[in-house]
């Protein structure tokens, strides 16, 4: 949102699975286009998948072309039908782009499609879609996570896009981001007629579309860009920021980023020990220890407490004093993280109770687990407290 905001795109639709219920709050508290002060002329309108007609409203979207094309009509609407293109982008994707540069690739090379793409290496090129291009920058072939020899067939040299031997040397691939910029009548045509069972952009639209001889084009993005749509990626990608300096800044005052006003207290710390780690505002934090960990809006850490390589989400509410004495005072546990506990290597959800006395560091490497009716899961060795979770006093993970 803030990418198209900067970008000076103001028409956009956001199109929302099932669950969507706090983003769609998040959306509407933040990105208030009718302050015209504020973002200028323009619209942010969600369209829920159950809020399309007929058999249609019963059915989840299958895929990205399948969320596009159940929502086709609205490229017809009078505030839409005279848009010439169409940017496509995906909800779960750090990074920042100026929008109108790629559009304006797109525009100059007469692109029916133009993917944004980045230099990829070995160790991760199979976990996306990977493309070959000629001379010009044009896509002659598109292959969806590869493995083996079709994955070995994919390398290009990538000085190509300009990289140094060097660095194309360690990034011999090229891969999609996900990110596309379609020309309308093209887009449509696609969806309606040429691929009306696809479900998938990736791994259907855009190899077909290269394979039926449309202008396909390239652009690069060589920055810094990260799929966050897996836990561990997720969970990496928000401790990151802590390195100093870190490989991705929110603190460039010509591209900000827009969330919503929280108008929330700043954070009272006392006695602790606080190294590489992010603290958000109107936390309470007593003679404890963070470390390489991010700890979210409202949360609230006892004496004892050590947080390392862990991201707490937060809170939605605070509790008062009088009620987390009587709350312990009755054996029950409040909002927040306990005395003497021990956390590491975690992702701590919203509203999460941890009791006095808990360890949560998965000593056993534990892989995959699920827990859910204890209030925990592990992915990828990564231990997941719920929202809303209770850990009861002295639990060991």
């Amino acid at each position: 949102m803030s990418n198209c905001i900067n970008s000076g795109i103001r028409k956009i639709f956001i199109l929302t699975q099932f669950n969507s219920f706090s983003l769609n709050r998040h959306l509407s508290r933040s990105y208030n286009f009718g302050n015209v002060s504020t973002f200028g002329e323009g619209f942010v309108e969600v369209l829920a998948a159950t809020q399309t007609s007929g058999e249609a409203g019963k059915k989840w979207f299958q895929g990205t072309a399948d969320a596009v094309r159940q929502f086709i009509w609205v490229f017809e609407d009078a505030k839409t039908k005279n848009v010439e293109h169409i940017l496509i982008l995906s909800g779960d994707h750090l990074y920042r782009m100026n929008y109108m540069d790629f559009v304006q690739k797109h525009i100059d090379t007469n692109a029916d499609i133009t993917v944004s793409c980045i230099p990829m290496d070995d160790s991760r090129a199979s976990d996306y879609g990977l493309l070959k291009i000629d001379g010009k920058g044009r896509i002659i072939q598109f292959a969806e996570k590869p493995k083996g020899s079709e994955l070995k067939a994919m390398r290009v040299d990538t000085t190509l896009l300009g990289l140094s031997p060097e660095e194309a040397k360690k990034q011999p691939y090229i891969a999609s981001m996900g990110v596309y910029v379609f020309r309308t009548e093209t887009l449509l045509k696609l969806l309606r007629s040429n691929c009306s069972t696809c479900n998938d952009f990736g791994s259907e639209i855009i190899p077909s579309a290269v394979n039926d001889d449309h202008n396909v084009q390239a652009y690069l993005f060589n920055d810094y860009w990260e799929d966050i749509g897996t836990i561990k990626s997720f969970f990496d990608a928000n401790l990151a920021l802590t390195d100093q300096p870190p490989k991705f800044q929110f603190y460039d005052p010509n591209t900000p980023f827009y969330t919503s006003p929280r108008f929330l207290p700043p954070t009272k710390v006392e006695k602790c020990k606080i190294v590489d780690a992010i603290i958000s505002h109107g936390c309470f934090l007593r003679e404890c220890s963070v470390q390489h960990s991010i700890v979210g809006i409202r949360s609230r850490l006892e004496s004892g407490v050590e947080l390392q390589d862990t991201m707490m989400m937060g809170a939605d509410y605070y509790q008062t004093e009088s009620e987390i004495a009587s709350l312990l005072a009755e054996g029950k546990v409040p909002v927040g993280v306990g005395e003497n506990t021990k956390i590491r290597n975690c992702i701590i959800d919203k509203n999460a109770r941890i009791g006095r006395n808990v360890i949560i560091t998965n000593a056993d490497g534990v892989e995959e687990a699920d827990r859910t009716k204890e209030g925990f899961y592990i992915r990828s060795g990564i231990t997941a407290i719920l929202k809303n979770a209770t850990i009861k006093d002295g639990t060991v993970i």
